[in-house]
This record gives structure tokens, C-alpha cells and sequence, in this order.
């Protein structure tokens, strides 16, 4: 596994991205709109493949609101966020092909879950940064509702 690398992200940057794809998610869980869900597994992708830098939603909130009213920055771990968006795209595009291909209110059950794992994370309980702390732990993994490490 790698090691811990530390990122300086604007803390408004960080909390605009997670809770703009919570909404879009729930957005799209009550529209009924898959766009939205392809949307929410396009911006975790390139969130992946680009870092956390340049995620697409860090990198417009920087480049836009940041400079006009600046926020401190947040120390995160740029494996870990790389690990949480690769997950998070895993999960939105497995909700966007049920959608897709399957339908019905199955695929709209696995959207809610995806809903609800997303805004766990943006309320800070145990989500797959913390998932990935577990791992690096040789296993050893957070509770499930108390959102601390052991």
C-alpha cells in the first residue's frame, strides 16, 4: 500500500464537492434522472484520474469562490481521496447501468443506498477515506456507526 501523502485543499472546496454530489445524487433519486447519476460518476472519475487537486469540482470552486472569499486550508491524505473517489465512481456507475439497463425500483433502492453512503461521508461518518485507513491498518476498520478508527 502507499504511503500517507498530504494534500492542501481549501476546506469550502473540500465541503462544496461533497455535499454538491450528495445533492446531485439526490437529485437524481428524485427526479428520476439518470443524467444526474452519469454526471455524479463522471465528476468522481475524473476526480480519481486527475487527483484531488484537480478534481473537477475542488478545481472550480478554487478558481472561482476561493478567490473571492478564501477559505483555510484542509491537510487530506491524496491516496486516500484518490481510493474514496475510485469507489465512489465504481458505485455511481454500477447505480447509472442498473438504471440504465435494468430500471424499476431495484435500481432506484441502489440509488437511495448510494444516496445515503455519500451523505454519511459529507457528514463526516465512516466512509471510504476512513475505509481506506482500515486497510492501510493491516484490516483493522472503523465501527460502523461511530466513524472513528480502532
Amino acid at each position: 500500500m502507499k504511503m500517507y501523502k498530504p494534500v492542501n485543499i481549501s476546506k469550502n472546496a473540500f465541503l462544496f464537492c461533497k455535499w454538491g454530489l450528495a445533492i446531485i445524487l439526490w437529485s437524481a433519486l428524485f427526479l428520476k434522472m439518470e443524467s444526474l447519476v452519469f454526471i455524479a460518476f463522471l465528476i468522481l472519475l475524473f476526480s480519481a484520474i486527475l487527483k484531488i487537486e484537480k478534481a473537477p469540482m475542488i478545481f472550480f470552486y478554487t478558481n472561482t469562490f476561493d478567490k473571492i472569499i478564501p477559505s483555510e486550508k484542509e491537510v487530506l491524505d491524496e491516496n486516500a481521496m484518490r481510493f474514496a473517489h475510485i469507489l465512489g465512481s465504481i458505485l455511481t456507475g454500477i447505480s447509472f447501468l442498473i438504471l440504465h439497463f435494468v430500471g424499476g425500483v431495484g435500481a432506484y433502492i441502489f440509488l437511495g443506498l448510494v444516496c445515503l453512503a455519500k451523505t454519511a461521508g459529507a457528514l463526516g461518518f465512516c466512509t471510504a477515506l476512513k475505509l481506506h485507513g482500515c486497510l492501510m491498518k493491516n484490516g483493522t476498520c472503523c465501527r460502523l456507526g461511530g466513524g472513528k478508527n480502532e
